[in-house]
Parts: structure tokens; sequence; C-alpha cells
């Protein structure tokens, strides 16, 4: 039974929530980045409630471009052909260095990493500040990037090995290095710039670094701890939350939807700057995604774990809602636009509120819509209440006004796994 939500008015039926591809020129050094643009629905209507429960066939979606997602490529993917074997070993060649100069991170993909017991290969950065080790065997999978234009691989063998098998050791195939700051930046101003409606910042920018709301607003820098940063299969950028004290976070399904490529996902914790007035990222604690849970296209979330939950459960959790945002509540949004560091978008009396309780999303209904500022990279944000300091959405939708799947939707449909 459909329930319309209550109106002065007569009920009129949901108009489609349209959205239309923008594209755009940027320049040779910033197409790499291969940004993906967020568009703004024509028209608005009084909308009417999905019975929660139904399961919408593909029939039953609503015209969604692809480039409305909110996610974003931060960098690009390069084939190489390179090794590291038991025979170079032996030979004196201990290490093999991907370098490119002013790149943001260097993450190496192997086609195969194969090692003999006791023996183990480490993916560092130059100076050893961040170290990965790799003990086990590895097939057609990704090591855990290392921040910075340079990554050294090193292999160490057993004092005591006295075969050097030339079909063992690491076949590295491919290499993502991480686009600098200004070319993805330039990148989404020039997408901006070309669409013919706002795009996800919605007026003047509201969103600061973390720290700099640490004095006025304490608990909204409390609930950004929980929020990280998805770097899928190597370039593609997303956002996360933890939302249960199991090994239990939430993204869009649109970010991910399957085991593999939640195990080729790596999620930062603790991604910040380091105060209001220095811009210098903090150094993460990388893990690694492991399994997906649940996921639902029409909810637009993957529910998914890590696999080391104890290294980044002190950053805690979030709650989910379980009722809808009325219009009018005043709202936050913790996040990692562009793949920046923590940055949080709020606005105390202005524009970062509800401003539609019910919109269209993937099904009709679904969504929430708010004018608080996001970027490409912001989509699994958690949207929250600056009154109860709940989750009140998941954000997927840019375009002004910009929306998210409420949260009461979410928690009804994963409740039995947190």
């Amino acid at each position: 039974m459909v329930h319309p939500e209550p109106s002065h008015g007569p009920i009129r039926r949901p108009a489609r929530r349209r959205r239309r591809k923008i594209t755009a020129l940027t320049a040779a050094g910033a197409a790499a980045a291969a940004v993906a643009v967020a568009v703004v629905p024509d028209a608005m209507a009084d909308r009417l409630d999905l019975p929660f429960g139904d399961s919408p066939g593909e029939e039953d979606f609503l015209p969604v471009d692809d480039a409305v997602k909110s996610i974003v490529d931060i960098g690009e993917r390069v084939e190489v052909s390179e090794s590291l074997g038991y025979d170079d070993y032996e030979a004196g060649k201990r290490t093999l260095r991907f370098a490119k100069e002013g790149a943001s991170y260097v993450k190496v993909h192997f086609d195969r990493l194969l090692l003999m017991d006791g023996d183990s290969l480490t993916v560092s950065s130059p100076d050893g500040s961040e170290s990965h080790t790799y003990e086990d065997t590895l097939l057609d999978d990704w090591a855990m990037s290392v921040s910075g234009d340079e990554a050294v691989l090193e292999l160490s063998v057993s004092e005591n090995r006295t075969s050097f098998p030339g079909t063992l050791g690491a076949v590295v195939d491919e290499v993502a290095y991480g686009l600098r700051d200004e070319v993805v930046d330039a990148a989404v101003r020039d997408r901006a710039d070309g669409a013919r409606v706002p795009e996800s910042n919605c007026g003047s920018t509201q969103r600061r670094p973390v720290p700099c709301y640490e004095s006025e607003h304490p608990a909204m820098v409390a609930q950004a701890e929980p929020v990280a940063r998805l770097l899928v299969d190597g370039t593609t950028l997303c956002t996360a939350f933890t939302v249960s004290e199991k090994n239990r976070l939430l993204t869009n399904n649109h970010c991910f939807t399957q085991d593999w490529e939640a195990k080729r996902t790596e999620v930062w914790f603790g991604y910040g700057c380091r105060s209001c007035r220095d811009e210098t990222p903090t150094d993460p604690v990388k893990v690694r995604g492991d399994r997906v849970l649940r996921t639902d296209k029409s909810h637009d979330y993957t529910l998914f774990t890590v696999d080391n939950f104890r290294a980044v459960r002190g950053f805690g959790h979030l709650e989910l809602a379980d009722r809808r945002a009325k219009r009018g509540d005043q709202l936050y949004i913790p996040q990692h636009p562009g793949g920046r560091p923590k940055e949080i978008a709020v606005d105390p009396g202005g524009s970062c509120e509800v401003t539609r309780a019910r919109i269209d999303g993937y099904v009709e209904g679904t969504d929430i819509a708010y004018h608080c500022d996001t970027e490409f990279g912001s989509s699994g944000s958690p949207v929250l209440s600056r009154d109860s300091h709940e989750v009140v959405a998941l954000h997927h939708f840019g375009g002004c006004p910009n929306s998210g799947v409420s949260a009461d939707l979410v928690r009804r449909d994963i409740a039995d796994l947190l």
C-alpha cells in the first residue's frame, strides 16, 4: 500500500527525477582524472512514499545517468612488466622501485607474488616511514598504496635459504599513481564550469578541514572520526563510515557491490589536516576491505567489513536514525571531497538543512534533499543531524539540491546485521 506524504494541497503524481549527463573539456593533464559529474533534477513535486520491503525490478528504477554518481578517479593506471625474483635476489638485486614525480601515492599491482615459507616482500616509502609486508601468495591483486611519489619493493629471504628458484618472487604488471591535487582540482573546476546548472557546491563553499571546528563544534569533530576515505581498485574514490561496534562499514552500492571489489578497496581512517592552518595531511591508518555483507541498488548502500578491524576500532562508529528527517532540520556532512583530507560541510543557520523530506533517488521517494556542499568523492558520506548527531541520510547524488537515501530505510534493511 502506498502512503502519501501529508500535504496541505492535493497529492500529485511525482515527476520523474530527470538527470542528464554533463560533459566538459578538461586540460590534457587533467583528462586522466576521468571525473564523474553529478547533475541536478529538472523538476520537483510532492512525492509518494515507497513501501519498505518491496524489491523493485530493473524496470522500476528511475533513469539515472552514470554521470550522476558522486565518485571520482584520483589516479592513473600504467601497465608495466617488472619482476623481482629469487634468481634476482641470488644475483644481488634485492629491490625494485616505482616512482613518478609529484604523485600523491604509488600502488603496485601483482600479476603474482609467490614466496617460500619464511620469506617476505615489503612495499614501503623510501625512508621506511610507511611499510606493508606480504608473506602469502597473491594472484591478480593490489598491494596497499604508499603515500608519496615513490614505492620500494624489497625481497627478504631466510638466511638459511640454499635454493633460489627463478619461478618464484614478484611480478608487477600495473602501477597506479595518484594524481596531484591540482590536477584533480582543475578537472573538477572544468567540469563544474561547463555545467548548465549549479554543481554540488550550493553557493559559497561551506566546507572546512575538520580541525577548524574543534573549539566551536567538538561534537561534530568527534562524529567525523568514524568517516573514512575509500580507494577502490587503485584509482577510484568514495567515502564510507563505521556503523556498528562490530566490524561493519557503510558506503554506496554504486561504489562497489562484490567481495572481490571490497578486497581491492583501501579504507583510510584518520586522514585529515594537521590543524586548521596547516593542511599537511596526517598519516592515515590503512586497512583493506574484506566481505560484502549486504548491498542494494534501490537504497544505494553496501554494508561491508574490513580485514583488520582491530586497527580502526578506536575511531568509533555512527548511529543510523530510525525515522526520516523533517524539512528544516539542520545538518552537517563529514566527507573526503575530491580525495582531500577530511572536511565538514556545515552552515549554522544557513542552507545546510533538509530542504525536501522526500524526493526521488534510484526509486521514488527514497531520498531527502539538502544544500550542504559536497563534491566528487563524497559518495557514501554520512549526513548527520546537528541535534541528535545521528546519520539521517547516506549521501549519493550531487546537484543542488544534493540528496541522500533516508537512513531509516537503510537501517531497517541491515538491522539484523548490526
